[in-house]
């Protein structure tokens, strides 16, 4: 019998990227998406996570545990502490998006940047940081920076705008940290767009890193 995964998503145009992914890093492995785009909306219109959004998540991982999933991969940073609150519920693995992605920036460096577009997953994810580095025994000092207004910009179809102002947020944080982390998938193609000369120190993004992740979760089940 096959291994199964759940990705879990709040924003339906992802599913291409981690299908993508997955036929790529995970063949022979069976796939379903929950694209669920009133979370993110939410937790967007809130500021921040409600009992509410805790609830919809774990009702998410849940139903994928009763549909045979063998891991639960959440692909949000903003609803990433809802995963602590979901993993209890159930017997198989719930993985955040940008665990793997916080503990390779802790392998590169001490001085670590976070770039983000939305406010609700610049915090997540700085927390992240540094709950992983208390877990690790490493001091870190962590630049947390939000790109005002590339959000907005990209709502409004504005891509260009998007992505200036991103590249402008990126360049300045590249001058101050070892490596620097992006708190939103959306923005890897803004990196990958910088020049070799301009890319003077690491700039990760999650989505692979974690795929990379959730293989070997997979591989320790058998």
């Amino acid at each position: 019998m096959s291994q199964k995964v759940v990705f879990v998503h709040t924003v339906p145009s992802l599913v291409g990227l981690f299908n993508d992914l997955s036929k790529e890093l995970l063949p022979g492995i069976e796939i379903f998406h929950v694209a669920d785009e009133m979370l993110l909306k939410i937790v967007l219109a809130q500021g921040g996570l409600s009992p509410f959004i805790f609830q919809r998540v774990a009702e998410h991982v849940i139903a994928a545990e009763r549909a045979g999933a063998n891991v639960v991969q959440c692909t949000c940073s903003s609803i990433s502490p809802c995963v602590e609150a979901a993993q209890p519920l159930v017997g198989i693995p719930v993985l955040k998006i940008d665990q793997p992605m916080v503990d390779e920036a802790l392998r590169l460096g001490k001085r670590i940047g976070v770039a983000a577009t939305a406010p609700t997953t610049l915090k997540p994810t700085t927390d992240l940081v540094y709950q992983r580095a208390n877990f690790h025994h490493l001091e870190v000092q962590v630049e947390a920076k939000l790109c005002e207004g590339a959000y907005q910009a990209l709502f409004n179809g504005d891509a260009q705008t998007h992505d200036e102002i991103v590249r402008r947020s990126l360049r300045d944080l590249m001058e101050r940290n070892d490596v620097i982390l992006l708190a939103q998938a959306s923005m890897a193609r803004v990196a990958d767009s910088l020049s070799p000369q301009e890319k003077r120190i690491p700039i990760l993004s999650s989505p692979r890193l974690a795929i990379e992740h959730l293989k070997r979760v997979l591989a320790e089940q058998f």
